[in-house]
């Protein structure tokens, strides 16, 4: 019964930067893995970022590795995506998304509902 809720999404240029939010329910934030994921129209969902429980473990999908950065801040049950150096390519919907235990990219436990990040030429 965790609820996971995205914001921050928009329109940017391209070499653009967006910051993505995502605030979750609860008491026990901390001990969730958080990540992003993000769609775009006619693919498949991609895998983003992830982050530890304690922030300490962070991991990127190699088309955003050098531009994203995942971070979280427990004290406020909020999971960020930093986006810089947007590119038409990125156009999306991103996801929050939470797991209890093991890797987030095998089975997602909660999913966000999602904000549109749009980025022209």
């Amino acid at each position: 019964q965790v609820q996971l809720v995205e914001s921050g999404g928009g329109l940017v240029q391209a070499g653009g930067s967006l910051r993505l939010s995502c605030a979750a329910s609860g008491q026990t934030f901390s001990k969730y893995n958080m990540g992003w994921f993000r769609q775009a129209p006619g693919k498949e969902r991609e895998f983003v970022g992830c982050i530890s429980r304690d922030g300490s473990r962070v991991r990127y999908a190699d088309s955003v590795k050098g531009r994203f950065t995942i971070s979280r801040d427990n004290a406020k049950n909020t999971v960020y995506l930093q986006m810089n150096s947007l590119n038409p390519e990125d156009t999306a919907i991103y996801y929050c998304a939470a797991k209890w235990m093991g890797s987030i990219t095998i089975k997602v436990d909660y999913w966000g509902q999602g904000t549109q990040v749009t980025v022209s030429s």
